[in-house]
């Protein structure tokens, strides 16, 4: 039988191992629950200012934290700023707006060191009196600081401390603390997101808001456009469909009943010989109107003045003052009208009479909408009761005026359809108003209005769907004044409607071409995939622009400038678009013309977007290389590396040194700059075992030029070759062709970069012996996508196994595109990017393999 003692011994190391496991249950669940508490409050509360006592609820829970604050960097200043404190004794009468008040403090110290501390009251003593920091606020027994994290990077402190002897903190609270700490920082994140995203709903719900009011009113004017339609065609149909007056009489009360208040409605008719007014039709509450001589009524006021009145009660008293309008002597014993409304009846012959409305006890008040409704309505059937009126003076006479009756009804009848006429001609007048506004008169184009339209809409749906991209391409048409100048003005606008016709042929069909003015052209192209399609359209612009316009037997060469600005996140307006596709454009002019060119930022450094931008500093800019190596499907290969320079611009950033040069002010500044790469690829070269390829211009070819390249060649033994773009190549001097050749002929290695970009050109392999040929990714796209490109491919292959030259394709870095193009015969192909090691003079073998992130950049 087991010994009691050893049984009793190993119970309780038993049960100090559960004790210590449950302990640790516990503490694990703590930290669960409380990580689960801070996730809900990061995803409910609505802003930071609730988020900071949420974290602190949830921290009171297991430890002792009532004084507890946060304190993070401000990303502008770098200062320490406080975010949320809750404090025992301190409050807020710690001078925290000091500068760099946390910087000083223990709060500084472990931001600095990035570590979690915790400190006594004696401890924190110690260290302030050895000066590692400063002691500030009231003294704490136990002080806790975890620093918070975004990803490697700090961005604060969160500090709790206890102010009783007692209250100490536990290994397990701190790991609790540094949990939460590790949290917080996306906590932080996820609430400004959705603070910014209510933001943003915000301003489009009011966008919207204002977009529906302009809807509404433009659908309140549309109505009444159709309301006043509708009156014209019941006015016509009073002139044909009713014989009797009386029945002309009731529709007119019908009508005007259809657009305002009416139920008090007469008609008087003047007579100029007797003076007379009279009342064939009255519609009234209150009076019957009888007949009665010219005097100074309100009817008297319209028809003298042959102008619409519109009188309320105001009105009315100061007519009456200034003896205007005199009022008959039992006026104040009869209800009189509080709002009053007439319209005079005019004819070619002059006014004829009045239609008035009233309302009695502020029934209704009309308005001078009501006015100039009625208005309209009187000037169409002042016509139409002349003519209804005459009618019924000849049926009175009708045995002596038969004749005249006959013409009459003839003269009625062309009325009617001149009425029906002019209404038609006014719904085309108005249709070719709106396409008159929005087309070109000359090209019949759309114009900068229209374009401005669509342009809107088309960035609104970019806004939405960063999948529908566009471009806008600026056009500028070459020698254009030339073309007046000579041919005449009348020969200048026949060749803008040849241009605008042969531009709408190199267009899709829901493309939108306009004429801005002059020789300004743009077109909209929605719905691309890539910027390849824009620069296929200008492509086809500058060919076109390439046939002489001949007219009366002279023919002139004309051409084309394009700037292109292709869709990005950064556009918030129209203008910003057309300024920088306008500034492109002057850089194409200004670079040649009869070409294209893609907006730049750098194109909008300076003064103004129509000149040609000048580079700043070019020369002091810091210089780097950054490699991309060989990768072979079957076997693993880093013999060969290409360089690309970059340079870091105060504009733009860390961008390519081709973009830079591109832009430089001078030639002299530009051959600085290549011989300067050159330099600095030459130590890299010295390496052995690595072919470096460098990329550079024909500028290096020039005579003047020439000479230094080859003493800078032949200074060291070097394994450098020098990559030529295939455009250049193919417009480059025979002074440059001839130096080209005599760089092999010295025995250097040349290679051939972008070949096949935009065409096929064998005889430049065939002439010229590079050791390299470089296919443009467009090109390999290509081959993939169009049968036609894999002749043009096996042409390629075939020239190049002969030369013994070394073909190698440039695309994405994805293993399926290379596998595809390896079917095609495709072995080689460019890696992943990587930085230069500042030295390299180890082998291969032997070479650093460091995280890229440890190394120094050259």
């Amino acid at each position: 039988m087991e010994d009691p003692a050893a049984l009793l011994r190993k119970l309780t190391r038993k049960n100090h191992k559960l004790e210590s496991l449950l302990r640790k249950y516990k503490q694990n669940n703590h930290l669960q629950h409380a990580l689960i508490l801070l996730s809900e409050q990061a995803s409910t509360v609505a802003e930071l200012t609730l988020l900071y006592p949420a974290i602190h609820d949830i921290l009171v829970q297991h430890l002792p934290c009532k004084s507890f604050y946060v304190v993070l960097q401000n990303q502008f200043s770098q200062a320490l700023e406080l975010s949320y404190f809750v404090d025992e004794k301190d409050g807020i009468a710690v001078p925290l707006h000091e500068a760099h008040h946390f910087s000083q403090g223990v709060t500084g110290h472990v931001f600095r060191e990035g570590k979690t501390l915790y400190l006594t009251l004696d401890e924190m003593r110690e260290q302030a009196e050895l000066g590692v920091f400063k002691a500030l606020g009231s003294p704490a027994e136990h002080w806790v600081g975890v620093p918070i994290y975004r990803e490697k990077t700090i961005i604060g402190v969160m500090v709790s401390q206890s102010y009783q002897k007692e209250q100490s903190y536990s290994e397990q609270q701190i790991e609790l603390l540094e949990v939460m700490s590790l949290y917080l920082a996306t906590a932080i994140e996820r609430v400004k997101k959705r603070e910014l995203l209510e933001s943003e709903v915000k301003i489009r719900t009011r966008a919207l808001m204002q977009s529906n009011e302009a809807l509404n009113k433009e659908i309140d004017q549309r109505k009444r456009a159709l309301e006043r339609q509708q009156i014209l065609f019941k006015i016509s149909e009073l002139a044909t469909q009713f014989n009797d007056i009386d029945e002309v009489y009731q529709q007119v009360h019908h009508i005007i009943r259809s657009i305002t208040f009416a139920d008090n409605l007469f008609i008087a008719l003047y007579d100029k010989n007797t003076g007379w007014l009279s009342f064939p039709y009255c519609v009234d509450e209150v009076s019957d109107y009888k007949p009665r001589p010219f005097a100074k009524g309100y009817s008297e006021l319209v028809i003298s003045t042959e102008q619409s009145q519109l009188i309320d009660i105001e009105r009315a008293q100061a007519l009456v003052d200034s003896q205007i309008v005199v009022r008959s002597k039992h006026y104040n014993l009869q209800k009189f009208a509080t709002s009053w409304m007439g319209a005079p009846l005019k004819t070619a012959n002059g006014v004829i009479g009045l239609i008035a409305c009233q309302a009695y006890d502020h029934k209704y008040e009309f308005n001078y909408d009501d006015m100039e409704l009625i208005s309209f309505v009187s000037n169409q059937i002042a016509s139409v009761l002349q003519t209804h009126l005459a009618n019924q003076a000849l049926k009175a006479s009708h045995s002596q005026l038969e004749h005249r009756v006959a013409e009459k009804t003839k003269a009625l009848q062309q009325s009617n359809m001149h009425l029906q006429m002019q209404i038609e001609e006014r719904k085309k007048i108005e249709q070719q108003l709106y396409h008159d506004a929005h087309h070109d008169s000359l090209t019949s184009l759309p114009n900068r209005s229209l374009f401005l339209t669509q342009l809107e809409k088309t960035l609104k749906q970019f806004q939405r769907y960063p999948e529908h991209n566009f471009a806008v391409l600026f056009i500028d048409l070459d020698k254009f004044k030339r073309i007046n100048d000579e041919l005449g003005h009348q020969a200048g606008d026949q060749f803008l409607i040849w241009v605008a016709q042969a531009f709408s042929e190199c267009i899709r069909e829901h493309d939108l071409l306009a004429r801005l003015a002059g020789d300004e052209f743009v077109i909209l192209l929605d719905h691309l995939s890539d910027r390849q399609q824009a620069e296929d359209v200008a492509k086809r612009i500058i060919k076109v622009m390439q046939q002489p316009f001949c007219m009366k037997g002279v023919c002139m060469q004309s051409g084309a400038s394009i700037g292109i600005t292709y869709s990005n996140k950064h556009y918030h307006n129209t203008d910003e678009i057309i300024r920088d596709a306008d500034a492109a454009m002057y850089y194409a002019k200004n670079a040649g013309r009869g070409r294209y060119e893609f907006y730049h930022p750098l194109l909008t450094v300076g003064t103004g977007n129509h000149k040609t931008p000048e580079y700043h500093h070019l020369s002091a800019l810091p210089t780097h290389f950054r490699g991309t190596d060989i990768s072979d499907l079957t076997f693993a290969s880093d013999d060969i590396t290409m360089l690309e320079a970059f340079g870091e611009h105060p504009v733009l950033g860390s961008t390519s040194f081709d973009i830079l040069k591109k832009f430089a002010a001078e030639k002299a500044e530009h051959i600085s700059i290549e011989l300067q790469l050159l330099e600095q690829a030459l130590q890299l070269a010295s390496v052995p075992g690595k072919d470096l390829l460098l990329a550079c211009s024909t500028i290096l070819l020039e005579q003047q030029v020439f000479t230094q390249l080859c003493e800078k060649l032949a200074n060291q033994p070097h394994s450098l070759c020098l990559l030529f773009e295939e455009t250049d190549i193919r417009y480059a001097s025979n002074q440059q062709q001839e130096n080209l050749n005599e760089l092999t002929n010295l025995g250097y290695t040349i290679g051939i970069n972008d070949f096949a970009k935009d065409r096929c050109d064998l005889t430049l392999l065939s002439q010229i012996p590079f050791t390299y040929v470089l296919l443009s990714s467009t090109f390999s796209k290509r081959v993939l996508q169009q049968t036609s490109y894999e002749a043009q491919l096996k042409g390629i292959l075939a020239v190049t196994q002969l030369q013994n030259m070394q073909i190698i394709a440039k695309g994405p870095a994805i293993l399926n595109f290379r596998s595809l193009l390896e079917s095609h015969g495709l072995t080689r192909f460019f890696g992943k990017q990587h930085n230069i090691d500042q030295i390299q003079t180890t082998p291969i073998s032997e070479r650093d393999t460091r995280p890229e992130s440890e190394k120094l950049t050259f």
